[in-house]
């Protein structure tokens, strides 16, 4: 019973957390609009963070729960370790890829109009020099699963005949649109489970 009284208020913190990330979710899909300078946003962050975090605010609760019933039975310490290896299972390899993905473009600027023949790349406000000419190869890697929390994570990596190379992330814009515009490129396709990304 002790259980039940402490899980009541968690769960109740929990459906709250949940409510505020669907209604960020639906008002960011309603005012998001097409733009061709892409940067990290807030409403693009939430959009990949949406799975991890539900998770997180329905499973944090839960497993707090335990830490305040005092003594636990074996049954509920298998439950718990259990319920923890789900709860991270499902959403720190997700927490991981977005922070990779952060770091690395978190000052990166692309500009991005297909129907103008039009790509750039600027990093801390500098435009990073390159055409269409220069790009030797492009390697576009996905998640091999569509079904985890972490498949939405994918990145571009132009590779350019100088040895340097870009990566755009996800978190900037959908990847779809400027993996289909650099097809001519020769454009790699790379499945893997956990898309970090590969200098």
């Amino acid at each position: 019973m002790k259980t039940v009284s402490l899980l009541r208020p968690l769960l109740e913190v929990g459906a709250v957390i949940v409510a505020l990330i669907v209604g960020l979710r639906l008002i960011t899909g309603l005012f998001g609009k097409r733009r061709r300078a892409y940067q990290i946003t807030f409403q693009r962050q939430v959009a990949l963070l949406f799975w991890p975090l539900l998770c997180l605010s329905v499973g944090l609760p839960f497993l707090a729960s335990f830490f305040f019933a005092g003594e636990l039975s074996t049954y509920e310490l298998i439950l718990l370790l259990l319920f923890s290896a789900v709860v991270i299972g499902f959403a720190l390899p997700a927490l991981l890829l977005h922070a990779q993905y952060y770091l690395h473009n978190h000052a990166t600027e692309v500009v991005f109009e297909p129907k103008q023949n039009l790509l750039e790349v600027y990093e801390n406000g500098q435009r990073l020099p390159f055409s269409r000419a220069d790009i030797q190869r492009v390697l576009y890697v996905r998640c091999s699963s569509r079904r985890a929390f972490w498949s939405n994570y994918e990145y571009v990596q132009l590779q350019l005949r100088n040895g340097r190379s870009i990566t755009i992330t996800c978190l900037l814009l959908k990847l779809t649109g400027l993996a289909d515009f650099l097809r001519n490129t020769h454009l790699e396709h790379r499945n893997q489970l956990f898309c970090t990304i590969q200098r």
